[in-house]
């Protein structure tokens, strides 16, 4: 058995996939745990007649009040969702509704919440505009600019994009969407408590948040809805007029609890964590950078503190995947039933089908250690190793 082997002898692979999703912070954990049973604060937010439905509401204000100074906000543009899914589907059809149509500008690389929500208003009436990032990963911001119309309603560009980590300038789109009195949406789920967002400096009208993706529970994400002056969106949920009216269904206390601990906590610790979590990208990349024929996709500075997506040419990445069975990474392919396709992220990049189809996404996170990412090194450049000898690569 070789030494990296002999290592991974433990019940579970090392886990270097925190962009699909994170455990929860047993900080937050507990406090969900108290909002769950008969002697905790149970009681429906919406039942204002007693006790148990005001201390419900009162943590719900007390989690939202947490998330809107993670991002510099007004709590009361706090909208709660399902998640950043629902949120991002929530901007760009009640933008479109209230607009009745035109012209909406997003990226050809967006998370597909976003794509597959602009292809839907395609279907009715709205025109969209597609925008290509450089091979850096980046969306210019000219590129923006020079896309605006009279009847555009709506800019939807990423904070940061889930597959390659990039972390565009939202803050130059902004203020150029501000300028022509454009509202602009940014999809936050990668970068929210990751990296800074202040919805003020930046010029943000709606963004979208998850919670799963900062320690935090899944099924709760929020949508931030510009609050001063108000920006109008029509509901796509109705019943009851919850949110302002804008998401109607009995609120989830214990996940929102959740939330609001995971990015008050996000809040108190972002930049001495971030700082760690680079430091851990960096040892990783120092290893797998060993590896022959090895290459990075997108901007080496410009992207996220954990995130790194990486090709190894002459290998295919969902062998690679399948060998990797002791630290749990992601390709960077979309799979079908009955094919395997290269990322469209890649693809709009510029990047060469062969290298997207030998590319790995590998991110880490708040509880990686750093023998675990000299153990996914190794392995990484044994397996690859192994692979090129069995092809002659």
């Amino acid at each position: 058995m070789s030494e990296a082997a002999a290592t991974a002898a433990s019940p579970r692979a090392v886990y270097l996939d925190y962009s699909a999703t994170t455990p929860v912070d047993p900080r937050v954990a507990e406090k969900m745990g108290g909002c769950l049973l008969a002697d905790g604060e149970f009681g429906n937010p919406a039942s204002t007649t007693h006790e148990y439905g005001w201390d419900a509401a009162e943590l719900v204000e007390e989690a939202r009040a947490n998330v809107a100074a993670l991002i510099n906000a007004d709590p009361r543009a706090i909208v709660w969702t399902s998640g950043a899914t629902e949120s991002d589907n929530l901007a760009l059809k009640g933008l479109a509704e209230v607009a009745g149509g035109g012209h909406l500008v997003t990226t050809s690389y967006e998370h597909k919440a976003v794509l597959d929500t602009a292809k839907y208003l395609e279907g009715n009436g709205v025109e969209v505009t597609y925008l290509d990032p450089g091979s850096d990963g980046l969306v210019d911001p000219a590129l923006v600019a020079a896309a605006l119309r009279d009847d555009t309603f709506l800019v939807s560009v990423m904070h940061a994009n889930n597959e390659v980590g990039t972390v565009n300038d939202i803050a130059a789109i902004g203020r150029l969407c501000r300028e022509r009195g454009i509202p602009f949406h940014t999809d936050a789920a990668q970068s929210a408590g990751k990296v800074p967002l202040d919805v003020e400096r930046d010029c943000l009208d709606l963004v979208s948040i998850s919670g799963h993706k900062i320690y935090g529970p899944k099924g709760i994400g929020v949508l931030y809805v510009r609050h001063d002056p108000p920006l109008a969106i029509a509901p796509q949920i109705h019943g009851g007029g919850h949110e302002r009216g804008m998401r109607s269904g009995t609120l989830a206390t214990h996940q929102i609890v959740g939330m609001g601990e995971a990015c008050r906590l996000a809040r108190l610790a972002t930049e001495a964590e971030s700082g760690r979590i680079a430091e851990l990208r960096s040892r990783l990349w120092s290893h797998i950078k060993q590896i022959p024929g090895t290459r990075l996709n997108g901007s080496a500075g410009q992207r996220l503190p954990g995130t790194l997506n990486i090709a190894f040419s002459g290998v295919d990445g969902e062998t690679l995947l399948m060998a990797l069975d002791d630290v749990a990474v992601s390709s960077g392919s979309a799979c079908t039933s009955a094919t395997v396709e290269p990322s469209y992220v890649l693809r709009a990049m510029n990047i060469s089908d062969e290298l997207a189809a030998s590319s790995l996404r590998l991110t880490v996170g708040r509880f990686t250690t750093a023998d675990e990412v000299d153990f996914a090194g190794r392995r990484l450049a044994e397996i690859v190793g192994g692979l090129r000898d069995r092809t002659g690569a």
